[in-house]
């Protein structure tokens, strides 16, 4: 854990003393495994602007940042949130070609110092809003405001803010005061998925080996530094290159990292654990393996591979991309940095530290438990009861003692990994598996010994309702209600009613079984407050506003737990639909053109079809996104489009108002132009405001005599989005733009592109609320893939085995064997098409192939003839021949001709061949083809 709450003890007195007082008791106290039922969700505070990583504070308070620059404290015993500060940050990349878009980084990591009771200092990493760099630097927090003039700049990493991504921002400090920071490699992802090796003249920031792999850089690396009392940084002695060695940083701890997150230490070993982020490959290919993401150990300083390996320790080949040839993979046993970017040793330390945990996005076959799916490992703390105070409410049992808790960002699952008595690693469970936590961006105990979840929420780049700080408590004794409610109706214009349901809310002990008490409280925006009783509740929204709605369900003991939501009264969401007039919405198939058009309805809005609602109001984007792909690299292209479609609302408003017979936007009239304004005010909460009560209310002597007229009838939701245009006018924006209503697109492969990706239609309209009403949302997408499915990419399996050495094979193994696909539209598909490999080596008795609809013994809609065995065509393509043609060309196919079927449906392919026993191999599966033709 991050150790933060060990800012108000006495640090090393506390440790001795709790581990003397508890050793006896934990090697006596029972180790079974506790009851699920014994663990209670809280949920502390829901819907923040990108929240990136928390720390504790005295008095039940929990300070954590926003990725904008937001510094917040949420207090416990009244759920208030208190905007603390902003920090100024950057948040945009500009590449070599002017383009502009949303950025990864900004604020991206807070900490307190370990005597902060005494001192009052947190540590907060950003993004220079100024100079290409990411700062370390300490502030005094007195109560609820940072002390400007304490800031002190203690550590700057030089980074380039051309290409997305990775950026860490993670802290921890161990006993004895020293502070490990995580640093992101600063490196675009490559369209291939793998290893950034690209060492062509003006390709800089796609090569790893100028920063992971490079003892003399301080990104992708952990840094280990003591912070002084004067704003300075001492080296603690045992980092990875001693103070002096020429071509080092001495701040290095470990490298060889593609972007390492959430870091935490075990206060027992003092060994370092974090989560690691790797790259895209959906599968193994010629340039090196699939994309893994890790979860590491450093029992002390080393080396961790990037960019030459990955897991454990699987290497990378060398690849020219000058020529375009690839040489022979990495020496893990002599790892050496030869590229023309590195500033740093020639010879790379020994030996290569290997991923203690690493998983793909398919089934891991080291690690199943972890599933399949997006991957995005986070961290997580391992707990020590001597860690708390033996009055902490919630320290979880002796079961967990030495565990590591991890959590990924993206599967929503928490696992407990146990370690033997060397700290390797043993095996692994699943935490609460009846749980989700999605979007975990930071975990870590509390000084209450509840595991806290910080959840950043569905959406990149933006505030999300659904990110939230939950806690995780362990009850030993009478358990809290768990506690579910839900609406059926979220938002709507006014009369409307809504149906509040406590379903899926229980409470584990007998006792409390049909007794708890139901309290439904509506909390308007003008403050007042209504009480409902009831297990379910009806309500009719009549006031315009945001509305709360919190159940509180008590139980016999008087122990409760509420649930919380926002319920938006005077504003219906508008609805976003993409027509692609009757292709299909699954495929693209070559390059061609395909017609669309757009429709937005909001009901007090209007339509695009009556033109109340303007074209320019709507972000539409259309991408390539390659088979390796980072979501983050799609999100900040479409973001900084809807920012500029937000940005038309307010132009649109001052176009028909009547601004502009005394403003111009860049010229001085009767009035000072808009630029002028932008110029002149500092774009703060304060001085939005200010100029919203200048523009309804009038004022004048700022800019001369001449007074501006007042505009009462204008709301200030109104007031307030021409405020915000004028005053983004200056500021850098994103030079993507969206594409008309109505249209066409063309899926034409971007050149250097493999044709493996995906094609991705996206429109969404964020409405103008109504009066003071805040503003919703709505969106839609369509999402066209490559026709060859990689059968790795299968969401269903039944007698799979998958080998990936020396080559990648896909056995299928077993009579009725299968695979399925989720959700696809067979819309004018005609004919699937299985290439496979039928190999004597493998003894391989092939089989015949169905295709059926919606589960594995769903309407059949096709079937094929035995697939044959084809004479081998050599083990590697002749000159001028991809290697995707000549694998096609020398696969046996099993071709099945479809039954007329429209509309999505899930994909079965049912692989047959009666005679085999047992698990004999039937096959190998290359890909699948979904065509719209027939051969």
């Amino acid at each position: 854990m991050k150790q933060t709450y060990r800012s108000y003890k006495v640090l090393c007195l506390a440790l001795l003393l709790g581990f003397f007082s508890c050793s006896e008791a934990e090697e006596n106290e029972p180790r079974e495994k506790p009851d699920e039922n014994r663990f209670t969700t809280v949920v502390l505070s829901e819907g923040m602007d990108e929240p990136m990583e928390m720390t504790f504070l005295p008095g039940k308070k929990i300070l954590f940042v926003e990725r904008k620059g937001g510094v917040k404290i949420l207090d416990e015993n009244t759920g208030a949130v208190t905007l603390v500060a902003t920090i100024p940050v950057n948040t945009k990349y500009t590449n070599k070609e002017g383009n502009v878009r949303e950025a990864e980084e900004g604020l991206m990591g807070v900490i307190v110092h370990p005597d902060y009771e005494t001192n009052h200092w947190i540590y907060l990493y950003y993004a220079d809003p100024e100079d290409t760099q990411h700062v370390l630097a300490r502030w005094e927090l007195d109560g609820n405001t940072l002390v400007e003039s304490s800031k002190k700049v203690i550590l700057a990493v030089p980074t380039q803010r051309e290409e997305c991504c990775h950026t860490g921002g993670g802290m921890v400090f161990d006993q004895e005061g020293n502070l490990y920071l995580t640093v992101g490699n600063n490196t675009v992802n490559p369209g291939s998925g793998t290893s950034n090796l690209d060492e062509r003249p003006g390709h800089e920031n796609s090569d790893d080996q100028r920063a992971p792999g490079n003892t003399n850089d301080l990104r992708g690396k952990i840094l280990r530094i003591h912070p002084e009392d004067d704003g300075t940084y001492t080296i603690p002695k045992g980092n990875l290159f001693p103070e002096g060695t020429d071509k080092t940083k001495p701040e290095i701890y470990t490298m060889g990292h593609r972007n390492p997150w959430r870091p935490t230490l075990d206060s027992k070993t003092g060994y370092l654990y974090w989560g690691e982020v790797g790259p895209d490959a959906a599968k193994d290919s010629i340039w090196g393996p699939r994309g893994y993401d890790e979860f590491n150990q450093a029992k002390g300083p080393g080396f961790f591979g990037w960019p030459y390996f990955i897991g454990d320790n699987i290497p990378y080949n060398r690849h020219d991309l000058e020529t375009d040839t690839y040489g022979e993979p990495y020496d893990v046993n002599k790892p050496v940095n030869e590229s023309v970017n590195n500033t740093g040793l020639r010879d790379l330390p020994t030996p290569v530290v290997p991923a203690m945990i690493w998983y793909p996005y398919g089934i891991s076959e080291q690690f199943p438990i972890l599933g399949s799916s997006g991957r995005s490992a986070t961290g997580g703390p391992v707990f020590r009861k001597a860690d708390f105070n033996k009055d902490a409410s919630y320290i979880f049992p002796a079961f967990y003692e030495g565990k590591w808790l991890i959590v990924d960002f993206m599967r929503g699952w928490i696992m407990s990994v146990t370690m033997d008595d060397n700290g390797d690693f043993e095996s692994m469970e699943r935490f609460l598996p009846n749980e989700t936590f999605s979007s975990a961006i930071d975990m870590d105990f509390g000084p209450d010994g509840a595991l806290y979840i910080l959840e950043y929420g569905s959406a990149w780049f933006r505030g999300n309702v659904n990110s939230r700080i939950v806690k995780i408590e362990y009850n030993a004794g009478n358990r809290k209600p768990n506690v579910t409610a839900t609406a059926d109706k979220m938002s709507g214009a006014i009369p409307f009613t809504a149906h509040f349901s406590s379903e899926g809310t229980n409470d584990y002990d007998d006792y409390d079984q049909g007794k708890l008490d139901y309290t439904w409280k509506l909390t308007g925006a003008d403050g007042k407050t209504t009480e409902l009783k009831g297990a379910d509740a009806t309500y009719t929204f009549e006031e315009a506003g945001k509305h709360q709605v919190t159940l509180t369900v008590t139980d016999t003991k008087g122990e409760s737990n509420t649930s919380s939501f926002d319920v938006i009264a005077g504003n219906a969401a508008p609805t976003v639909s993409i027509d692609f007039k009757g292709a299909n919405t699954s495929f693209y198939f070559g390059d061609q053109s395909l017609p669309y058009s757009i429709t937005v309805t909001d009901h007090e809005d209007g339509s695009t079809a009556d033109n109340k609602i303007q074209a320019n109001e709507v972000a539409v984007t259309f991408d390539y996104v390659p088979s390796g792909f980072d979501p983050i690299e799609i999100a900040s292209k479409q973001v900084g489009v809807e920012s500029e479609a937000l940005d038309n609302i307010g132009r649109n408003l001052i176009e028909a108002s009547d601004c502009k017979s005394c403003h111009q936007y860049a010229e001085a009239s009767i009035g000072p132009s808009y630029e002028a304004v932008a110029g002149k005010y500092e774009n703060t909460p304060a001085n939005v405001d200010m100029l919203v009560g200048k523009i309804i209310n009038g004022g004048a002597g700022v800019w001369g005599e001449h007074a501006m007229s007042a505009h009462p009838q204008l709301s200030k939701a109104n007031a307030k989005r021409m405020v915000d245009y004028i005053m983004n006018m200056n500021t850098v924006k994103a030079t993507s733009k969206s594409l008309p209503l109505t249209g066409n697109v063309k899926t034409s492969i971007p050149e250097d592109e493999d044709g493996q990706g995906s094609f991705l239609l996206h429109a969404a309209y964020t409405d103008k609320g109504n009066g003071d009403v805040p503003a919703l949302a709505g969106s839609d997408f369509i999402a066209l893939k490559n026709p060859y499915l990689d059968p790795q990419s299968a969401e269903v399996r039944k007698g799979v085995n998958l080998l990936t050495t020396p080559s990648v094979n896909f056995f299928m193994v077993g009579d009725q064997s299968h695979i399925g696909f989720k959700n696809l539209d067979l819309t004018g598909i005609k004919e699937i098409v299985v290439y496979a490999s039928i190999s004597a080596r493998v003894d391989a008795k092939g089989a015949s192939v169905d295709i059926r609809i919606d589960s594995p013994t769903g309407e059949l809609i096709g079937q094929s003839e035995p697939l044959v065995a084809k004479p081998g065509g050599g083990y590697r393509p002749p000159a001028g021949m991809s290697y995707i043609d000549w694998r096609r060309q020398n696969s046996s196919l099993g071709k099945v001709t479809l039954s007329s079927v429209t509309g999505k449906h899930d994909v079965y392919i049912i692989f047959k061949n009666p005679e085999v026993k047992g698990e004999e191999v039937l096959l190998s599966v290359n890909e699948v083809q979904f065509s719209n033709t027939t051969n």
